[in-house]
């Protein structure tokens, strides 16, 4: 029959030498639905911008609705590219949760974090929108605009959560 062939022992691994990466573990349930609760937070104010870029005054007096579209097709074309570039970063969200490999886990966290600040920064203000008058809107307009922005109040601690998680599960 065939002859055995003899297999030599394993190599010691030197203290020093690189081994294979270990596997990253899969998000936890709660990390998946916070980053895809994070594209439903930016919807309404999309679905609304879009309302407003199609014609529709949606709160706005006459004059605040001439002043936001504008006279030219630029301020549609705005409010609409506002949307999906707003819907387009909060779906690079699920980037974090998935397998995925865009950047270095470092560069992912940094990039993720800096825009959790940023997002901090730019929608937290909008928890005092009703008490700022705005003479652009109706006053229906106005406590609709708020609830309609105020789901982008979450935008960065969902994301914050989401990057945590991300950062402790590729760190070594």
């Amino acid at each position: 029959m065939g002859m055995a062939i003899p297999v030599a022992p394993a190599a010691p691994t030197a203290p020093n030498a690189p081994t294979a990466p270990r596997p990253v573990p899969a998000a936890p349930r709660w990390a998946v639905l916070a980053a895809h609760a994070v594209t439903l937070t930016t919807l309404p104010a999309a679905l609304w911008r879009i309302g407003v870029a199609c014609g529709l005054p949606l709160g706005y007096t006459e004059a605040g609705f001439r002043r936001i579209r504008g006279d030219g097709w630029e301020g549609p074309a705005w409010l609409v590219l506002l949307s999906v570039l707003t819907e387009a970063a909060a779906l690079l969200t699920l980037v974090l949760v998935r397998d995925w490999r865009l950047f270095s886990p470092r560069v992912t966290t940094a990039i993720a974090g800096t825009g959790a600040v940023v997002l901090a920064a730019l929608w937290t203000p909008f928890l005092f929108w009703w008490a700022v008058p705005n003479a652009a809107m109706t006053e229906t307009g106005h406590l609709l605009v708020g609830f309609v922005y105020l789901p982008l109040v979450a935008w960065a601690p969902l994301l914050a959560a989401v990057t945590v998680n991300y950062h402790r599960r590729h760190r070594r």
